[in-house]
């Protein structure tokens, strides 16, 4: 009999990394079936699905042990058999419009041109993206690219001789608002009704999935597989020793509570006065907003996907000019000269407005964690990413050094300090990022999505690390959908409703 997957004492390194990435993982799926893969950030879940969509590499990219079997076959000799959708939403958009970019695996499968067409229809109707073919994707929802990614597989499935079809998917839901949620759950539902397909899943929102799989495989965080069985059976029977192993197990709340006494809302650190927000002149996203950012508390942007969460976080911290009025900045904010300016940025700054301040006074007043940690990292080393901000600055190699030091250990990031950071799992990524921002110090810390990729332990921990930042005097505004987050630290809730125009 051959399994739809079929995993043998495997294991994967990294090229230039000591440690190994994967190992020591067996298991076999049978066509249909629906697995839910959990383990512990940097278990080797992301990892796992690259070998299963045959795109690590071959041995320039790392090593690998054991063997992994698609169909009976190396996944590499089932391209258009396998469907990977990452957790980036933006990472996997190819073209301009929809139907292109459905239409893409297609055409390098070599369909005939009269067989695409019908295809990318049936597989855009089967996601419920009814949208015009022409539709923009830049126009596109987080959920709704995600649905689209769906529907670039489901298309070559309709091209591919094989009788396997696998569907892979990281964290599809990381970044997208409860009803993004619920399309993207109720798009793959449809696709998997049929028993034919096999279903991978990683994902940490255990819960939106655990009624659709028939199976939970939980990865070990130093190699081999921690558990494997019905969900509820393991859920039920090893609960406990999951959740301290970093799985996000249902009904196990983090051991974590909000802080107990945020100081009194005093002058705001930042105003907004009648902000038009957006990145195009004539394209406002929100306007007319009245923003103030209390000192040394957490305030929480939250609403839908689209609302401009992300567009009104950039704007505050100086990254991005606001269209209409005035981002002001508290007179302790202040930066007192303008050394670090050229000429022509002398001619426009004002000391109470952000977006015209120097980096280097950005770097010690507002930090900024993208949404996307890779868009921030400049090294090939976790240990150099870590000081960039601080040789900007000038300041001693012995004191960089101690700060580093200390952030790897705090972060969990001592095992991979010299590793590439474009090598990272999701979770350690994002800790990385966090701990860019961190090691200038600054005053205010804009984070977007903070928790996005963590397991259970480091979610705790990075929690943890954001209540101390604010207890040592400094404020955080977050941008995110994570309810328990909210619950935590949602001291000054700031909340966007839907305007109709779309925004990050």
């Amino acid at each position: 009999m051959t399994h739809a997957v079929e995993v043998r004492d495997w294991g994967w390194r990294y090229a230039g990394r000591s440690a190994w990435a994967a190992r020591d993982i067996s298991f076999t799926l049978g066509e249909g079936e629906r697995v839910l893969l959990l383990g512990a950030s940097g278990a080797g879940k992301s990892t796992l699905l690259a070998a299963l969509a045959g795109v690590l590499g071959d041995e320039d990219e790392g090593e690998q042990t054991g063997s992994v079997l698609v169909g009976g076959k190396h996944p590499t000799r089932m391209r258009g058999a396998v469907g990977l959708v990452m957790q980036d939403p933006d990472a996997q958009v190819i073209s301009q419009r929809i139907g292109d970019d459905v239409a893409f695996g297609c055409e390098n499968l070599g369909m005939a041109r009269e067989h695409i067409w019908p295809a990318v229809r049936a597989a855009l109707d089967a996601v419920s993206l009814h949208l015009p073919l022409e539709h923009p994707t830049s126009a596109l929802s987080g959920g709704q690219k995600q649905r689209l990614a769906i529907a670039g597989a489901l298309a070559m499935w309709s091209g591919s001789p094989a009788d396997t079809r696998l569907l892979c998917l990281d964290e599809p839901t990381a970044n997208l608002d409860p009803a993004g949620v619920n399309r993207v759950r109720e798009a793959v539902a449809n696709v998997v009704a049929d028993r034919r397909t096999t279903l991978v899943i990683v994902e940490h929102r255990v819960e939106v999935w655990s009624d659709l799989v028939d199976r939970v495989i939980v990865l070990a965080p130093g190699g081999g597989v921690l558990a494997d069985g019905a969900p509820a059976e393991v859920f039920a029977e090893r609960g406990p020793e999951l959740a301290a192993a970093g799985a996000w197990v249902p009904g196990v709340a983090p051991d974590i509570e909000p802080r107990n006494s945020p100081p009194p809302a005093g002058r705001p650190l930042l105003t907004g006065h009648r902000l038009t927000i957006g990145y195009q002149t004539g394209r406002p996203v929100q306007s007319g907003l009245e923003v103030a950012i209390p000192p040394g508390r957490s305030t929480v942007v939250v609403g839908p996907n689209g609302t401009g969460k992300t567009t009104l976080a950039l704007t505050l911290a100086g990254l991005l000019a606001p269209l209409a009025g005035r981002v002001e900045a508290a007179e302790q904010l202040r930066p007192r000269h303008t050394g670090f300016l050229t000429r022509a940025m002398r001619r426009r700054f004002d000391p109470a407005s952000p977006a015209t301040w120097a980096s280097r006074d950005l770097l010690t007043r507002l930090g900024v964690v993208f949404q996307n940690p890779e868009h921030q990292f400049v090294e090939t080393s976790v240990r150099a990413e870590l000081g960039v901000g601080l040789r900007a600055l000038g300041r001693p190699g012995t004191e960089i050094t101690g700060r580093v030091d200390a952030l790897l250990e705090r972060l969990h990031l001592t095992g991979v300090a010299d590793a590439n950071p474009f090598t990272l799992s999701g979770g350690e990524k994002r800790r990385l990022s966090v701990g860019t921002v961190l090691a200038t110090g600054p005053s205010l810390i804009v984070l977007d999505e903070p928790t996005f990729g963590q397991d259970r332990v480091t979610w705790t921990d990075l929690v943890r690390l954001v209540q101390a930042i604010l207890d040592e005097g400094r404020t955080i505004i977050s941008v995110t959908h994570d309810d328990t987050y909210v619950r935590l630290l949602g001291e000054n809730l700031l909340a966007l409703e839907p305007t109709g125009r779309e925004a990050a």
